[in-house]
């Protein structure tokens, strides 16, 4: 079977990596940190010991990262993939960053006889676990054709969207819908405390009507719990929101709504809470509605 590198070991990238592994995929995993290596290391998992030496006995190399610099980075740095890459091979990243990084990446793969597809998730860190993961692929259709059986066995569903990049433009589509569903989910449940009501129950009493989403189900019980282990940090979707503004403007397109709730993000982390699931947005709402 195809050989598979994998390369970021964080909290979606460790469950992802033990998916393909579990699917029958031979895989050789790195990241800089090597203990993240040593944590997943089993059956069909052996460990890379550089980049180069990933890029070298890899047929499709995938890329889980924080962000488009980290990304080029790894692609681009002295024993980085472009210094090792064969003709042929398939790089696909799934990190989230921006459409244009994404396509500045497939231009330097392509003049190194290499192809590349942006596949972006959602779904955090259970669906990870779960492999039922949402994976948006930007990019050719034999190429995605080609990785298809890769991506099934990490997610539930999988789409191509469009050419290299539409693949996180439609990530940053979906991180806005998600960032402000979970700010309005904050107001109207930190509003429902003060006025005495349950946020328990208020969530229980609109889940099955039009409020309710996936968004509401996912983090609801979460914040009523004040459980805030992060399945996807603030600072994470503080940088998708970034992106998505960088998009827009480079567009001419206003995003007035996201705009704010991105504030509120950068305010979240301000306060320490950077690290946090994106659901203990809540905390800081209910902050600027205590009383003095």
């Amino acid at each position: 079977m195809t050989t598979i590198g994998f390369i970021g070991l964080g909290i979606m990238g460790n469950a992802m990596v033990r998916n393909l592994a579990e699917a029958g995929y031979p895989v050789i995993a790195f990241d800089r940190h090597p203990e993240k290596v040593e944590a997943v290391l089993r059956d069909g998992i052996r460990p890379g010991y550089s980049i180069a030496d990933v890029t070298r006995q890899s047929a499709v190399i995938i890329t889980m990262l924080p962000d488009g610099p980290n990304v080029l980075e790894v692609m681009t740095e002295e024993g980085g993939v472009l210094s090792a890459i064969r003709t042929g091979t398939i790089v696909v990243d799934m990190s989230s960053i921006n459409p244009l990084t994404s396509k500045c990446i497939a231009e330097m793969c392509n003049n190194k006889g290499a192809f590349f597809l942006d596949a972006p998730v959602s779904g955090g860190q259970p669906k990870a676990i779960d492999g039922t993961l949402a994976i948006m692929v930007g990019g050719d259709r034999l190429n995605f054709e080609k990785v298809l059986p890769l991506f099934k066995a990490m997610g539930s569903s999988v789409t191509l969207t469009g050419e290299v990049g539409s693949g996180n433009v439609t990530k940053l589509a979906n991180q806005i819908i998600v960032a402000c569903n979970i700010a309005a989910m904050s107001e109207a449940l930190v509003l429902a405390e003060r006025c005495g009501v349950s946020p328990e129950v208020v969530f229980c009493a609109v889940r099955e009507g039009l409020a309710g989403s996936n968004v509401l189900n996912a983090k609801a019980p979460m914040v009523v719990a004040k459980d805030f282990k992060p399945g996807f940090r603030i600072r994470l979707h503080q940088k998708d929101l970034r992106n998505a503004m960088a998009t827009a403007e480079s567009m001419k397109v206003a995003l007035p709504l996201t705009s704010m709730v991105h504030q509120l993000l950068i305010a979240s982390m301000n306060r320490g809470d950077g690290d946090l699931d994106h659901s203990a947005l809540i905390r800081l709402i209910a902050s600027m509605s205590s009383k003095a």
